[in-house]
């Protein structure tokens, strides 16, 4: 494996940087977290990105239905007080009273029918279609209860209503519409959103009439900036010279060295993130594109070094993967994946049956982790497959791949945090607009495991999928992600395996 070398900020350099320019400085003294990454949701509203750091904004500015437990697992009432089946396509649900928005709007059903009928239609654009899909639409019963009307049996559906399915304001949405949302967004959540800055980041402010008998805390800290800080050394500079208090995703060489800063905490290990390469199987960016050739594909996936990977660049508890999903997901089933081992001879003799004896030319598209592709890269160059790396935001890959102009991609996805195959395989097989395979017995393996309400069928057809996946490589999985967080001493913050961070647990000390 080729491995980018890397050189661990030096100390002197926190004393040159230029510190980044926001309102607030980042301490305990002015109750102020300022939290730093390197990318820029394309739209704050949680339907409307696929980027982790919206999913973070959106779990301290909105509220869902039901809260899952970190910790213990456990469904618990959130802006719902309970609920239960009526049917099997038939969830009656009955909401909170006395909670408001941030702008003073109160809390009912209307708010409840009108967020899911909304994104539900095609007006709404919503990116992440298939956190919603399975419901048919939903009705209300009274002011405090609603009806939601499933299209078919959906068993995973209390994940989704404890992930990534906030509720909005109808009033006031309708009133400003998605553009306005998007610049001044309301929620109901721990935290208010009172600045979206483009290119810059977010401000948030404490909600002090946040519900008393909501399962997460009212949080300690008063105020909260995001920060967009595109470049990893500027953001570990300007996290030794306190001007932010919190980074994520810092490499493990560097991570390791920063262990030794007592003004500094480091902490870290495996998520549920996975990283994959995506092929043009179906031959959209080219007519004679080398990935519709099962060889080529296959020949890609004997080609890279998974255990290199996950030992010498990600390392941090992370594991070489061979399925397209994440271990404890429910229905991950790993013996089901077909194991290509590292084997560049074998590749290059899958690329000669091919009739690419002299390897190829192509392009590889990404948008974070530049040292991991280049590591891939690297691995193909030796076997003669050479990629030349065209690097862009996610919103744009997102677009290019929906576009059929993508050959091959290096990508990772997080599930949103829901511990269901149903959120990383059926989302991209199952014939929705990020569905590059195209493969029909996928979609009918897919559509009768997400529907069935036994654990055996669930079971029997995402095993069929995985190993559909695996022998015809569509994707080439790579590894399991590590985190490494980065934070002030002064400050007390939990990391949990779904890349969550929970801010507002965080306190000062």
């Amino acid at each position: 494996m080729a491995l980018l070398a890397r050189v661990a900020v030096p100390l002197t350099l926190a004393s040159t940087v230029l510190v980044f320019s926001h309102s607030a400085e980042a301490s305990k003294d002015n109750d102020t977290l300022v939290f730093a990454s390197d990318s820029e949701p394309e739209n704050i509203s949680p339907y409307h990105t696929g980027l982790r750091e919206g999913v973070v904004l959106g779990r301290l500015a909105w509220d869902t239905l039901i809260y899952r437990d970190p910790r213990s697992g456990q469904y618990q009432p959130m802006l719902a007080t309970d609920w239960s089946w009526e049917d099997s396509t038939h969830l009656l649900i009955h909401l909170r009273r006395g909670v408001t928005f941030h702008n003073g709007d109160g809390f009912s059903a209307d708010d409840v029918v009108f967020t899911f009928n909304y994104i539900l239609s095609p007006e709404s654009k919503a990116v992440s279609r298939q956190n919603t899909d399975w419901m048919d639409h939903v009705e209300k019963v009274d002011d405090y209860s609603v009806r939601i009307v499933l299209k078919k049996p959906f068993p995973a559906a209390f994940e989704y209503l404890a992930g990534p399915t906030p509720i909005f304001p109808a009033r006031y949405f309708k009133q400003v519409g998605l553009e306005g949302f998007s610049k001044a967004p309301v929620g109901t959540g721990p935290y208010v959103i009172t600045k979206v800055i483009s290119g810059q980041g977010v401000h948030l402010q404490r909600n002090d009439h946040y519900f008393a008998d909501s399962p997460i805390p009212k949080p300690a800290i008063s105020k909260i900036e995001f920060v967009v800080i595109p470049d990893a050394d500027t953001r570990i500079a300007q996290l030794m010279t306190g001007a932010v208090d919190w980074i994520w995703r810092v490499p493990s060489d560097q991570a390791e060295s920063m262990q030794a800063m007592p003004n500094l905490t480091v902490t870290g290990g495996e998520t549920m993130r996975i990283g994959y390469l995506a092929m043009d199987s179906q031959g959209t960016s080219a007519a004679d594109s080398p990935f519709k050739d099962l060889r080529v594909r296959q020949a890609v996936d004997y080609a890279i070094n998974r255990e290199g990977m996950a030992k010498e660049l990600v390392r941090g508890g992370s594991r070489a993967l061979y399925a397209p999903c994440y271990p404890s997901q429910f229905g991950c089933d790993l013996n089901a994946a077909v194991q290509y081992a590292y084997d560049p001879e074998k590749a290059r003799s899958l690329l000669q049956l091919a009739g690419y004896a002299d390897g190829f030319d192509t392009e590889i598209y990404a948008y974070r982790d530049r040292d991991l592709v280049e590591a891939v890269i690297g691995d193909l160059r030796k076997v003669g497959i050479r990629a030349r790396l065209h690097f862009e935001t996610f919103a744009a890959l997102r677009n290019d791949q929906r576009a059929g102009k993508v050959p091959l991609a290096f990508q990772s996805w997080g599930s949103g945090a829901i511990n269901d195959v149903s959120a990383i395989i059926s989302a991209f097989f199952k014939g929705g607009a990020d569905d590059i395979a195209k493969d029909a017995d996928l979609l009918n393996w897919l559509s009768t495991a997400d529907t069935s309400m036994d654990d055996k069928v669930r079971q029997e057809n995402y095993r069929k999928a995985i190993q559909r996946i695996t022998e015809q490589a569509y994707w080439a999985p790579l590894v399991t992600y590590s985190t490494n967080y980065a934070f002030s001493s002064d400050l007390n913050f939990t990391a949990y395996p779904d890349e969550l961070p929970r801010f507002y647990e965080a306190s000062w000390k």
